[in-house]
């Protein structure tokens, strides 16, 4: 089913009979589809835009194209980067900005600006019971209560189907630029978490393929300071790239275009970042992508890889791309005490179990 407006959703609710997969543009979803599909595409639309209060409402379904393009017109963007996971995944279809919002779908900028999830200023949301719920508001001012945006972001529609995103955005900054160094992955850590406690603004801080990537962005004459002085303060040879080299580095690191038709299962892990490195070496033949100064990882595996049993204690796996036969959860397992007030949670917004799936 596809409603076109939020009393849809709450009818479609209503009426359920079975389980039901929310799904916007069935980019981010991790595994198959279970239930009755419920797309949130109709659900499409700027309903308020001001560049000067820098701030924007949409639809849930509003495809992500068309809000960046909205922005991109008045020299503005979504801080927080949300990644293209089309090609990794080996999907089709749009983005949507609800899609976004549930997957909490945040790229490397998220170092500097934080997640998605920190840029929300308010959601309209229907939930199990087909009740229509409104927390945050429209303006970056706002305090209402419970703080339920943070409560749905990231919830990959297991509390109910987002109808509507508030979101504050940012300026796009006068120059960007990306200092490159080759190094191996124990060194390339070293040096991220040495450039992140430096005092110069990262808004990117990975290591890919063998080399280490570091952005700074603002005032042209502040970007060219920063880069200066990093390269002073950290050891290695280092390279200034600008411009759309600059840009495609970093779309390709939040996209994880690296192992974009590789053959292999693909696990996003959120570590210590002073872990990173000794989870990845434990698993031998895997590859790895550090982002975030080394807390987010991603991997590409063999099938029968232990990633949990390697993470242990530093953090959580998810698996994002699986392999026939993996028997492995999607999510990672949660603590008993930490499942018990999912459950509770759940039998609060969702009391008939109709989105048990959570995962689309």
């Amino acid at each position: 089913m596809r409603p076109r407006s939020e009393a849809e959703v709450s009818e479609a609710i209503r009426a359920a009979a079975g389980p039901l997969a929310i799904v916007g543009g069935g980019t981010r979803r991790l595994g198959e589809v279970s239930g009755a599909v419920v797309e949130t595409g109709g659900l499409a639309g700027v309903r308020l835009y001001e560049p000067g209060a820098l701030t924007l409402v949409a639809g849930a379904g509003t495809p992500l194209a068309e809000v960046e393009a909205l922005l991109a017109g008045e020299r503005q963007r979504l801080a927080f980067e949300p990644p293209d996971l089309r090609g990794l995944l080996g999907r089709s279809g749009s983005s949507t900005l609800g899609g976004v919002a549930a997957a909490n779908a945040s790229g490397p900028r998220r170092v500097q600006v934080g997640a998605c999830r920190d840029a929300m200023l308010g959601l309209r949301f229907v939930d199990g019971r087909g009740d229509v719920v409104k927390n945050g508001g429209r303006v970056m001012k706002n305090v209402t209560g419970y703080d339920l945006v943070k409560l749905l972001a990231g919830s990959r529609g297991a509390l109910g189907v987002i109808t509507e995103v508030s979101l504050k955005v940012q300026a796009v900054p006068e120059a960007e630029a990306t200092l490159i160094c080759e190094a191996g992955e124990v060194a390339g850590l070293a040096l991220l978490h040495a450039a992140l406690k430096t005092p110069f603004d990262l808004s990117g801080a990975a290591w890919a393929g063998g080399r280490v990537f570091l952005r700074v962005e603002g005032l042209a004459g502040s970007v060219a300071y920063r880069a200066g002085a990093l390269r002073t303060a950290l050891a290695g040879d280092w390279r200034l790239a600008d411009g759309t080299e600059s840009t495609k580095i970093w779309r390709d690191v939040r996209n994880v275009a690296a192992f974009a038709g590789k053959p292999g299962a693909v696990w996003r892990l959120v570590v210590k970042p002073t872990a990173a490195a000794g989870i990845v070496a434990q698993l031998g033949a895997a590859q790895a992508i550090y982002d975030w100064g080394g807390g987010l990882v991603w991997l590409l595996t063999e099938a029968d890889a232990d990633v949990r049993g390697a993470v242990g204690g530093h953090g959580h796996a998810t698996l994002v791309r699986s392999l026939p036969g993996m028997a492995q959860p999607l999510l990672p397992p949660e603590a008993p005490a930490v499942a018990t007030l999912t459950a509770r949670l759940r039998a609060s917004f969702d009391p008939r179990g109709l989105f048990a799936g959570g995962t689309a």
